[in-house]
């Protein structure tokens, strides 16, 4: 068998698991939402800290309480990595410096999982269980969180009240995010990854010098790190390391793990606004730019320019050879459409326009399918502003879902899309203008722009994945991209609930003959044509400096 026909043969088998698992997940998440009833275990956690499930939040007291458990995640885990070095299970590393610590909090508590240190050779134990994979788990559950909010906010009418954030956040991680991490990690460990709470092991000789490798709960964190579209690895070499996949099929598991919940959430949206077609249209708009993104990079890495690539079967540099060219532009594009960030091979090393896919899928704003939650409420954001546009091409009130788009919707919905690129490119520029920063850079020219614009991409849409080569643990980088992660986690969020209390406190609109059928195939494709050209007119200066360029050169 060829590597294309198993790659095409691998992308068939993972469709058809997605497609098995979208029904029934779909249903049971929006059960879980629309639940007035709630487990012994929750309750134990309501009275432990002091929330009342049952009280209703309007937009602002649900951002408040979004916004307050999200800074004590991000003090909490500041100190635990501070106080490192004298708490037990350390394995004797010391305690992470102030800059680092600042960044590594920030970026789990945002779902980003940025890495600029090498997991096995700076986190202990304590710190990677109980700090980093709680954070992936809570992390995860807040995002769905404000997904759900604004899905209430196009289901309910005349008021303002959008849920609980307590309740939803908890029943996102007791509910869904800890079964389906406990049946992964299960899988995995059976698959040949790790789970203990061994120290450090001399294995052998490398280069004149002892290998040392240590052991670590990872099977159990690598669920959570896909099934939660976090990304953040046990080890440096992250999905890539045999310990944390080992084997081709937990590869494909791994793309599987982290494409079910988001694509699933769409089943969510149509379930709990009672029509399931338009949870279907928006689920077409992801599957046609995700299946698109994979032709174009298997096209890409397949491509044989050279006697080198011939052989090898095509870019074969930066991957895997148990895992191969198709499956690495699989997960490439997947961990990239959403906010993963994990990797089975290194970007920096794709081909030039291979690794402009990459930038491109984060650019997008990862809504095909994006993270848990995060990528829903950014594909409806967009559906927002695809109804506008189509209000507008026909002189029209544009409405969705039965709620009018007028100026106060537009506003919040401008300032969402607006916010993500303003900070990706002012830091980036911000970065190669000053002198000292481009000196973390490993490549000049094309690639080396390419090395700065992908970290600022990545941390601002909370991917965490990055081009090898950018040395980004100096206190600039670690600054900046904290800053970066942190606004663009939490100020489209707030434009995300604001828009959902906006929509809930209106009445609906009745259908008319002249009302957008949001649901067919015709309003897909204007949104997906919505989605390219926003991007496009916003990022293709960038791109055009660094990996078209760099592309069109090679």
């Amino acid at each position: 068998m060829g590597p294309v026909l198993a790659g095409v043969l691998q992308l068939i088998a993972l469709i058809a698991a997605l497609a098995l698992a979208y029904i029934p997940l779909g249903n049971y998440m929006a059960g879980v939402y629309s639940s007035d009833k709630h487990l012994r275990v929750e309750k134990w956690i309501y009275k432990g800290i002091g929330a009342d499930p049952n009280t209703e939040m309007r937009w602002p007291a649900y951002l408040r309480s979004v916004l307050a458990f999200s800074a004590v995640g991000v003090l909490f885990l500041y100190l635990l990595q501070r106080l490192q070095g004298i708490l037990p299970g350390s394995l004797g590393f010391s305690s992470v410096n102030p800059a680092q610590s600042f960044n590594t909090a920030v970026s789990f508590v945002t779902n980003t999982n940025w890495q600029s240190y090498y997991g096995e050779q700076t986190m202990g134990h304590v710190v990677q269980t109980a700090g980093l994979a709680v954070q992936n788990f809570v992390s995860a559950a807040v995002g769905i969180a404000v997904a759900v909010a604004l899905v209430r906010g196009f289901a309910r009418s005349r008021t303002g009240e959008l849920g609980n954030f307590w309740a939803d956040l908890v029943r996102g991680t007791i509910r869904i995010l800890v079964p389906l991490s406990v049946v992964a990690a299960i899988v995995l460990v059976a698959c040949g990854a790790i789970q203990n709470f061994s120290g450090i092991h001399e294995v052998g000789q490398f280069m004149g010098g002892h290998q040392q490798w240590n052991g670590g709960a990872v099977a159990s964190q690598e669920a959570i790190k896909e099934v939660g579209t976090n990304g953040g690895g046990y080890f440096n070499a992250n999905s890539a390391h045999p310990f944390e996949n080992p084997t081709p099929f937990t590869n494909l598991f791994e793309i599987f793990l982290l494409l079910v919940i988001p694509f699933a959430l769409t089943r969510t949206f149509g379930v709990m606004v009672g029509s399931i077609k338009q949870g279907y249209a928006i689920l077409a708009t992801m599957a046609t730019i995700w299946v698109g993104f994979v032709a174009l990079m298997m096209w890409t890495e397949f491509a044989h320019h050279g006697a080198a690539l011939q052989a090898a079967g095509g870019a074969m540099e930066g991957k895997e050879t148990r895992i191969g060219v198709g499956a690495s532009s699989i997960f490439a594009v997947s961990t990239t459409l959403t906010s993963t960030g994990a990797v089975d091979s290194f970007h920096s090393s794709f081909t030039g326009l291979g690794g402009g896919i990459t930038i491109l899928g984060m650019q997008l704003g990862e809504i095909a399918p994006g993270g848990t939650g995060s990528g829903l409420y950014g594909m409806l954001i967009m559906a927002v502003i695809a109804v506008f546009i189509a209000g507008l091409m026909v002189g029209r009130t544009p409405e969705y879902l039965g709620k009018k788009i007028g100026t106060r919707e537009m506003k919040l919905a401008a300032c969402y899309i607006l916010i993500t690129p303003a900070l990706v490119l002012i830091f980036a520029a911000a970065s190669m203008a000053l002198p000292t920063p481009p000196h973390s850079m490993l490549n000049s020219g094309a690639h080396g722009f390419s090395e700065v614009l992908y970290a600022f991409t990545s941390a601002a849409n909370n991917n965490g994945s990055a081009f090898a080569g950018l040395n980004a643990n100096t206190d600039w980088f670690n600054t900046m991209l904290g800053l970066a992660m942190v606004l663009g986690r939490f100020l489209p969020m707030v434009f995300v609930l604001a828009l959902a209390g906006s929509l809930a406190e209106q009445k609906p609109v009745p259908v008319t003959a002249g009302t957008l059928r949001t649901e067919k195939p015709l309003f897909t494709g204007l949104l997906v044509g919505a989605i390219l050209i926003i991007t496009g007119l916003t990022y293709f200066p960038a791109l055009a400096l660094g990996p078209l360029a760099e592309g069109l050169a090679s």
